[in-house]
């Protein structure tokens, strides 16, 4: 699906990719992340009560998921891009300044709802502004990047939490927390986006039209809403890009919520936690500087890429000991790149004008797959322990691995078809996979 193009000069590249990483670098510079939890039991909250509110975030998402995806598709990524700060950050105001369990709960509906108007439009916009420039291939490392930018924005704001909160209490951390919001939406405006039809662009004739069919008419809502769910529903290697998505990246986003847990578990004191959790924050940045590597596995090297999420997770977890971590943090490294990775896959498959549509769909998948773990995960470990619970949980990443061979297997016995050549040139092009 993705031709060759004529080269166009690295300045729009880089335009385009340092919008991005400082977007995500202030997406994630949030000082209330840290300390969000301790506001709630600050304000008399009970663990039922927070538990709650992490539900309503979570349906948020999945409510709020592909409408806006449509929306995207429909109007403009970019609007939307620099509408979900503003959101999340009406989000964090209202926490801080009537601090109650109604004003949490609304807040976590607008941080679902600013999140859910991300995703989707960001992997869109970015993958055809890439498409337009010929340079879709460099999607792997600048998503890689991207997810490495956000990494650091959690980290920095883990180092300046403490001290702003000691300062200025809750409200200092939550005016720091809309501020990082504001100069999110304020770069989200430098992003390019053309919306034109093909062989048009502004300013005069795009050398070639993009290649992943951003072609057809413009769409309504309903419509473009439509057309990314049957092209979900019709076409096989779509729907298969969709469940790899969600699968790869559900578990261990939500075995990252028990990871403290798990700590404790190994005999460490609380004070020890946040220094075992920075190895797996660091294994998540490496997996994302890993890209450009992992865009030259093949698609039996991305079945093993996910054995050793699986090896690593559930050895690292069932050592009980704090060494575990290490092991933990290479899964978590591991897990990243693949992440990345299948969402290229993903993106080199879609075709039309519902990409940001048919991205959220995926999205929607994975927040229904969290809360299954996260069901699955309270049973398990409420019988047999944290670790174990992080054992079976590793489980998925050992099945898809074979189900990928064992498909690589069966597509090499028969025939190809000129539709498998074009989907296998298309794998090819987002890194091999």
């Amino acid at each position: 699906m993705t031709r060759i193009t004529a080269r166009v000069p690295d300045p729009p590249v880089r335009r385009l990719t340092t919008t991005l990483y400082g977007y995500a670098f202030l997406s994630d510079l949030v000082l209330l992340y840290p300390v969000y939890v301790l506001l709630f039991a600050d304000t008399g909250l009970s663990v039922g009560q927070i538990s709650s509110l992490f539900v309503i975030w979570s349906a948020a998402g999945i409510l709020f998921e592909v409408p806006s995806g449509a929306w995207a598709d429909a109007v403009s990524r970019r609007l939307l891009l620099r509408l979900a700060p503003l959101v999340t950050a009406a989000a964090y105001a209202l926490w801080v300044l009537v601090p109650s369990y109604p004003a949490f709960a609304v807040g976590f509906l607008l941080w679902g709802a600013g999140g859910a108007l991300v995703s989707g439009a960001l992997e869109a916009l970015v993958w055809t502004e890439l498409d337009r420039l010929g340079a879709a291939g460099r999607y792997p490392r600048v998503l890689g990047r991207a997810r490495t930018a956000g990494v650091l924005g959690v980290l920095v704001s883990g180092v300046l939490a403490g001290p702003v909160l000691a300062l200025g209490g809750y409200p200092a951390v939550g005016a720091a927390s809309v501020l990082a919001c504001l100069l999110a939406a304020a770069v989200a405006g430098r992003f390019p986006e053309h919306r034109s039809r093909p062989g048009v662009v502004a300013g005069g004739r795009d050398p070639a039209p993009p290649s992943g069919a951003d072609d057809d008419t413009d769409l309504g809502w309903w419509d473009t809403l439509r057309a990314g769910v049957a092209q979900v529903r019709t076409r096989p290697p779509v729907r298969a890009a969709v469940l790899l998505v969600a699968v790869v990246a559900a578990d261990w986003g939500a075995l990252d919520e028990y990871t403290p847990l798990l700590a404790l578990d190994t005999g460490v004191g609380a004070q020890a936690v946040p220094l075992l959790l920075l190895l797996l924050w660091a294994g998540v940045t490496t997996g994302g500087l890993l890209a450009p590597a992992g865009e030259r596995l093949s698609g039996r090297g991305y079945a093993t890429l996910l054995a050793v999420v699986a090896v690593t997770l559930a050895g690292g977890a069932l050592m009980a000991h704090p060494a575990g971590f290490v092991l933990l943090a290479v899964a978590f490294a591991a897990a990243q790149l693949a992440t990345v990775l299948a969402d290229a896959r993903l993106q080199a498959r879609i075709t039309g004008r519902s990409r940001a549509t048919v991205t959220s769909l995926a999205g929607m998948a994975t927040d229904v797959l969290i809360i299954v773990t996260y069901v699955g995960y309270g049973l398990v470990a409420t019988v047999a322990g944290n670790a174990v619970a992080f054992a079976v949980a590793a489980g998925p990443y050992l099945m898809v691995a074979l189900v990928l061979l064992v498909r690589r297997r069966r597509s090499r016995a028969r025939p190809t078809t000129g539709v498998a050549r074009r989907d296998a040139r298309a794998c090819s092009a987002a890194g091999g996979r």
